[in-house]
C-alpha cells in the first residue's frame, strides 16, 4: 500500500475522540440501546406488578389482622388506677373514732401476662387498696383470667378472690371490648363477688374526647367473709364486750369509656361502707368517700387513648384504602405499559439496519 493510501486509511479510521464516539452511536449502538431500554421496560413492569401484589396483600392484612390485634386487650398489662377524695370520712378501728375531712385514696393495680397455653386469654393479678394518710383501711387481691376479645372473666386456671378459689368471676373486669356498643354490661365487683350491670347513662366528652358514660349502682350489700368482732359500744349498743359485725357496701361507680378502643379514660366511685352487727340493731359508718381520678391522670389517659384510637382508625380504613388504591393504580400502569410495548414491538422488528451498497 502506498504512503498516501495508508495515510488516508489512518485518517478515515475512527479514533477515541468525538468522531469515534459518534461512530459508536451508529446503527449497532442504537440497537444495543433499544435492547437495554426494552429489558429495563420489562423489568420495570415486573417491579410494578410485584409492588402492586405486595400492596394489595398488605391492605387486607392491615384491616383484618393488624387491626384485630390492636383491638384486643394486650396480653401483657401494667396499669394503675388511682382515685381520691380530699374530704372523706372513715372509722379508725384502732381508736374507734371517726376521722372526718381527710384524704382517702383507693388504688387499683393490674399486672398481667399471657395465659399459659392460650394466646386468646391473659392472666391478671388485681390488687386494690384503700388508704388514708398512709394507714391502710382495706386491701384485696384477686387473680382473674380475661378473654382478650370480650374483656370478660374466664373461669379457669386458679382464679381466686382473696384466696377463695370457689368464687366464679364473671362479666367485665376493667376494660371494655373495642368497638362495643351495648347499652349494658355485667361488671364484676370483687367486694360483693357479683357482677351488677354497668348501664349506659349518656354520651359525654372528656378532655375533648367523645366517650360513653356507664354507671353501676347497687344498694347496701353485705360483703362475703367480712365478719369481725367489734366493740358493742362502737356500734351504739348498750352492752359489754364485742359483737360480730359485717361490712356492708353501697356503691355508685361511673366509668367514662372511649368506645373505639374500649379504654377507660376517667372513673369515679361514691362509696359508703358500714359495720352492722349480725344480730341486728346499730351500725357505724366505716367509710364515706366520693373518689375521683385526678385531672392530670385523666389528661394522660386521654392522650394515650387518642393515639391508640388514631392508630386503630388508620389500620381499619385509611391505610387499607390507600394501599389498595395504590396497588390498583400500579396494576393499571403495568398493564398499560405492557400493551404499549406489544404494540411497539412490530415497528421495532421492521426497522432494521439499512444496507448501503456503493458501486
Amino acid at each position: 500500500m502506498s504512503g498516501s493510501a495508508a495515510g488516508a486509511a489512518v485518517a478515515a479510521s475512527p479514533g477515541p475522540g468525538p468522531a469515534g464516539a459518534a461512530a459508536g452511536r451508529g446503527p449497532g449502538g442504537r440497537g444495543r440501546g433499544r435492547r437495554a431500554s426494552a429489558a429495563l421496560a420489562r423489568n420495570g413492569r415486573l417491579i410494578a406488578v410485584a409492588a402492586a401484589a405486595f400492596l394489595l396483600t398488605a391492605a387486607p392484612m392491615l384491616r383484618f389482622y393488624v387491626a384485630g390485634e390492636l383491638e384486643r386487650i394486650p396480653a401483657r398489662i401494667d396499669l394503675t388506677m388511682r382515685l381520691s377524695d380530699d374530704s372523706a370520712a372513715y372509722l379508725d378501728t384502732g381508736t374507734w373514732e371517726t376521722v372526718r375531712d381527710t384524704e382517702v385514696e383507693r388504688t387499683t393495680r393490674v399486672e398481667g401476662g399471657f395465659a399459659p397455653g392460650n394466646p386468646d386469654w391473659t392472666t391478671w393479678g388485681v390488687s386494690t387498696s384503700t388508704a388514708a394518710r398512709g394507714t391502710t383501711l382495706s386491701h384485696s387481691h384477686r387473680r382473674v383470667v380475661v378473654d382478650r376479645d370480650t374483656g370478660t372473666a374466664v373461669n379457669c386456671c386458679g382464679e381466686h378472690v382473696d384466696g377463695d378459689r370457689a368464687v366464679r368471676q364473671a362479666g367485665l373486669v376493667l376494660l371494655w371490648p373495642a368497638g362495643g356498643g351495648w347499652r349494658e354490661y355485667p361488671f364484676y365487683d370483687a367486694d360483693i363477688r357479683a357482677a351488677p350491670p354497668m348501664v349506659l347513662d349518656d354520651r359525654d366528652r372528656v378532655g375533648g374526647l367523645a366517650v360513653r358514660r356507664y354507671v353501676q349502682r347497687f344498694d347496701a350489700t353485705q360483703l362475703p367473709d367480712s365478719s369481725r368482732p367489734v366493740p358493742a359500744r362502737a356500734l351504739g349498743l348498750e352492752e359489754p364486750g364485742t359483737v360480730q359485725a359485717n361490712r356492708w357496701l353501697e356503691l355508685e361507680r361511673t366509668y367514662w369509656v372511649e368506645p373505639v378502643t374500649g379504654r377507660v379514660v376517667d372513673a369515679r366511685e361514691v362509696r359508703r361502707e358500714t359495720l352492722r352487727p349480725e344480730n341486728g340493731g346499730g351500725s357505724r359508718v366505716l367509710l364515706d368517700a366520693d373518689l375521683r381520678m385526678a385531672g392530670e391522670l385523666v389528661q394522660a389517659r386521654v392522650r394515650e387513648v387518642e393515639e391508640l384510637r388514631t392508630l386503630l382508625e388508620a389500620v381499619r380504613t385509611w391505610l387499607p384504602t390507600g394501599l389498595g388504591a395504590a396497588g390498583g393504580l400500579l396494576c393499571l400502569a403495568a398493564a398499560v405499559r405492557e400493551l404499549r410495548a406489544r404494540r411497539a414491538a412490530p415497528t421495532a422488528e421492521g426497522g432494521g439496519e439499512v444496507d448501503l451498497k456503493l458501486d
